[in-house]
């Protein structure tokens, strides 16, 4: 009996907490002028970097300033501004870091461009050597006459195992 009880109570707290922590969660409730607004909204907010979270977007961070951007966002959708004006504004006052797809420009060269370009590294790297290993195979060093009667061995090789098979 004692047991039952005390996992009653357990169970409780539990479902408590549960219940606790939802109601702990941030929801920001806004109302938009159009369905069009609402899918821009959320657009932007998982497009957009947490100045303030490592790698996690304003649509899932809890943070005071991704709660100011989302109303910020919802403001400047609300005044009519173009996405890309939104956008703008974010980079001008956040940086860069702000956009999850940084744009391609003087100083993100590289980070668009090593991927490529260790691509076409490895590339040429298995080229070469590959390139290194079929010289290794290949007969190297052999005058055109050691050349011919290697090829007339191989050949004669060739007849044998061929006759003894026909034979077994």
């Amino acid at each position: 009996m004692l047991g039952t009880n005390l996992l009653a109570k357990w169970c409780a707290a539990v479902l408590l907490w549960g219940l606790a922590s939802a109601a702990w969660s941030v929801v920001d409730v806004f109302e938009f002028n159009s369905d069009v607004d609402r899918e821009r909204y959320l657009e932007l907010i998982e497009e957009m970097r947490c100045p303030k979270c490592q790698n996690q977007n304003l649509a899932g961070s809890d943070s005071p300033i991704a709660q100011d951007l989302r109303r910020e966002i919802h403001r400047m959708l609300d005044e009519g501004k173009s996405d890309q004006e939104i956008v703008d504004f974010m980079v001008a006052r956040y940086g860069e870091y702000v956009l999850y797809r940084p744009r391609v420009q003087r100083s993100t060269w590289i980070l668009w461009g090593l991927p490529l370009g260790l691509v076409t590294f490895g590339v040429i790297l298995l080229l070469l050597i590959g390139r290194k290993r079929k010289e290794q195979l290949a007969p190297s060093g052999l005058s055109s006459a050691d050349a011919e009667r290697l090829q007339a061995l191989k050949q004669e090789a060739e007849k044998r195992a061929k006759n003894d098979s026909n034979q077994s």
